[in-house]
């Protein structure tokens, strides 16, 4: 007899783990929040220092999966410590902590421990052991960059600026360098005694001892390298490049932009191109070594943002000379081009080089049509004023 088939029950889904059903109950995470931060009102917070930071700030959230969420607000009760674009080096490492800055990867920029670390005047010595030196100074900097800056002195009294001036100039000619002005602006050459005396007497006193001033030799027709380095979304880029001088709306030479090139990884990656110059490879090496003595020398530094510019050129007595001018661990001229890298990078993973030049155009500017713009505008302080990126995405080819 034939056995009638019987149909199959259906079939039932296995109840979902407790564990399960609860995830899928609760909210979830939300995006961390990405920020300017104001850090003080009287540097790099002019009309369009905002505007462009604000811009590369809703650039950056992209590419870390954050939310753009304006500027820093205190009274936000954030769900997470943000991520944080500030206007400036962070200068006290207390504060980033309460911040919830702990590394890299929780600012565009950098912190250090103590407010001079962040100027020119880390960059030279003191005159001589007696000199005065502002709290945390590490002696042992100079020597470890020695041979990657100028000749020159870090003095916090105008007795002692006048004293390591006439020690320079009894080699060649100086310049004189407020510490925290940037672009190059306010910077003085002095041929004499007398020319540094009267350079010197009418800085402020306590300007001097607060912050110091840079006693430097100086350089004919110098070559200035931005040297460089960002870590965003766990990549790493580095660069080197040429920067431009521009004539801003007063008609005070400034910087004006720059032509760099980029690659995936870090200083070590810039050093195996194969097809760098002599000098442009020894103005990376230079960088490096600084990089390293900061790190060295600072406990408690760290920085996501790294740009470094290296001068060459004429000193005292026809001699070719090469060194640090200053460091910049903040959004800066060269950032454009930065943010522009890593977004094709990002884009494209196969991708291992880039050319990009940043514009900062005073006056009337005609901006190209296919140039990534992060500020057009007048600006109240400084006049019209165009800021944009040419990204030249064929450069990876040798």
């Amino acid at each position: 007899m034939k056995t009638a088939l019987r149909p199959r029950p259906a079939a039932t889904a296995s109840p979902a783990p407790q564990s399960q059903l609860q995830s899928q109950l609760q909210p979830q995470p939300q995006p961390r929040s990405l920020v300017t931060w104001n850090l003080d009102p009287a540097a790099y917070c002019s009309a369009h220092e905002h505007a462009t930071r604000s811009e590369f700030a809703r650039r950056l959230a992209v590419l870390t999966g954050c939310t753009y969420a304006g500027d820093y607000d205190e009274r936000q009760p954030y769900a997470t410590a943000p991520y944080f674009v500030p206007s400036n080096t962070v200068t006290d490492a207390g504060l980033a902590q309460a911040m919830g800055i702990a590394g890299v990867h929780d600012l565009f920029g950098g912190v250090v421990p103590h407010p001079f670390i962040a100027t020119k005047a880390i960059t030279h010595p003191v005159a001589g052991a007696g000199a005065p030196q502002p709290a945390g100074w590490n002696p042992r900097f100079a020597p470890e960059i020695a041979g990657s800056a100028l000749a020159g002195f870090s003095c916090f009294s105008r007795a002692e600026a006048r004293r390591a001036g006439r020690t320079l100039l009894g080699a060649g000619v100086v310049r004189i360098k407020p510490v925290t002005a940037t672009g190059g602006r306010g910077q003085v050459v002095a041929h004499s005694a007398d020319a540094l005396d009267r350079c010197i007497d009418a800085m402020d006193e306590a300007d001097i001892a607060s912050h110091g001033v840079v006693i430097e030799e100086n350089l004919e027709r110098p070559v200035t390298y931005s040297v460089g380095q960002v870590i965003v979304a766990r990549m790493v880029v580095s660069y080197y490049g040429q920067q431009r001088l521009a004539r801003d709306n007063a008609g005070e030479e400034v910087y004006g932009g720059s032509d760099l090139t980029l690659v995936r990884g870090d200083f070590e990656a810039l050093l195996a191109t194969a097809d760098l110059a002599p000098p442009l490879r020894h103005a990376i090496d230079q960088a490096r070594r600084y990089h390293r003595a900061v790190i060295d020398c600072y406990p408690g530094f760290f920085a996501s943002r790294t740009n470094y510019d290296v001068a060459q050129g004429t000193g005292h007595g026809g001699a070719w000379r090469s060194g640090v001018l200053e460091q910049s661990w903040r959004v800066g001229g060269a950032t454009g081009a930065e943010i522009a890298a890593l977004e094709s990078f990002h884009a494209d993973p196969a991708r291992e080089r880039v050319r990009a030049s940043t514009f900062e155009v005073y006056g009337p500017a005609t901006v190209p049509a296919h140039a990534i713009v992060s500020y057009q505008g007048v600006d109240p302080q400084v006049g019209p004023l165009a800021k944009y990126t040419l990204l030249n995405l064929h450069a990876d080819s040798p």
